[in-house]
């Protein structure tokens, strides 16, 4: 059967431009989608257009992205100051490249389906708000609206499928690297678990049930290592701070493809719900989530057996421990 957009556009687009402006949990949700955009079009240019850090992403998916753009931000999104001057300039970039598809995965597209539709993409798809049919742009056959209660991986590959490409795989990926884990892990001669407690503010477990948690894992013979980026220092040496043990503070000190290394080594991961943990789920790591404010429905990691997911009115340093023990020790034996 012939996809949608190769119906409309008679021909099979070769210049494909995807808009996903978000963080780095965001993008690897998007992974089951861009994986079954790129099997649909093989030969196709495909290019993300993001954040500046999401750069570093595209290099991690060769076989998925040809290009990046760096989005210099728009009215109503609150992930880039916007600055009128870089945007004409934008604008006007990209109604140059004669692209044949652009694709809104940013969101319902309340605030950016008229952005695409000013790249004057031959055909222009994504999603719409529900209940406000006037935003499909163009096409109203190529528009999708968006699921609201789904969970973010499946929201996309719904996105494919109601494109007409074939996609039914929820499967995250991270790309195998060649990274080093850090020397001082290297002369470990005991597991270690990641403690991450970082991550959006509003969205993060305390910091002294954090250093509860990792002392309690230390008392079981763990080695604990803190990770978090170099502006969550704060965050991670107040849990370094409360804690009894010494821990291995790796803060600031990781690129994505190091962090992805680190977290391959470990025994698993205790984090709040943020893009790390969607990193571990990847790179299938075992993981604890405490989720604050979030959905875990929308959020959480689907592999059950893999993951477990706890609320925060049901989190107690205790609670966490024992949920991370026996994950560690039910997925030993299959090992």
């Amino acid at each position: 059967m012939m996809d949608k957009l190769t119906h409309y556009l008679g021909y099979s687009p070769q210049r494909i431009v995807v808009f996903r402006a978000l963080k780095l949990g965001d993008l690897l949700c998007a992974v089951p989608a861009f994986r079954a955009l790129r099997r649909a079009f093989p030969t196709a240019h495909i290019t993300l257009l993001s954040l500046p850090w999401a750069s570093e992403f595209v290099d991690l998916y060769p076989d998925y992205f040809d290009e990046f753009i760096s989005f210099p931000g728009w009215p109503g999104l609150p992930e880039q100051p916007v600055h009128s001057v870089q945007t004409v300039a934008f604008l006007a970039q990209m109604q140059t490249r004669k692209w044949d598809v652009a694709i809104q995965m940013q969101g319902s597209g309340t605030f950016v389906n008229i952005m695409l539709s000013l790249f004057k993409a031959k055909a222009v798809a994504g999603y719409f708000p529900q209940h406000q049919p006037e935003q499909r742009l163009g096409e109203p056959a190529l528009w999708f609206p968006y699921p609201i209660q789904e969970h973010e991986v499946r929201r996309h590959v719904q996105l494919m499928t109601f494109l007409g490409i074939n996609s039914t795989d929820y499967d995250l990926e991270f790309p195998p690297t060649p990274a080093a884990i850090p020397a001082a892990l290297q002369t470990l001669n005991q597991p270690y678990v990641c403690i991450h407690s970082g991550g959006i503010s509003g969205r993060r477990w305390s910091e002294t049930n954090f250093a509860h948690v990792a002392d309690q894992l230390a008392d079981q013979h763990f080695a604990i290592v803190l990770t978090g980026s170099a502006a969550e220092k704060s965050i991670t040496q107040s849990v370094q701070d409360q804690m009894r043990h010494s821990v291995i503070d790796l803060t600031g000190q990781t690129s994505l493809i190091t962090l992805a290394a680190v977290l391959r080594q470990s025994a698993f991961l205790v984090s709040n719900d943020t893009g790390v943990s969607h990193v571990a789920a990847a790179c299938h790591v075992p993981s604890v989530v405490i989720f604050t404010s979030a959905d875990p429905d929308e959020w959480a990691p689907l592999n059950g057996q893999r993951h477990r997911v706890v609320r925060e009115v049901e989190a107690t340093p205790e609670r966490i421990v024992n949920e991370a023990i026996h994950l560690y020790q039910s997925l030993k034996q299959f090992t």
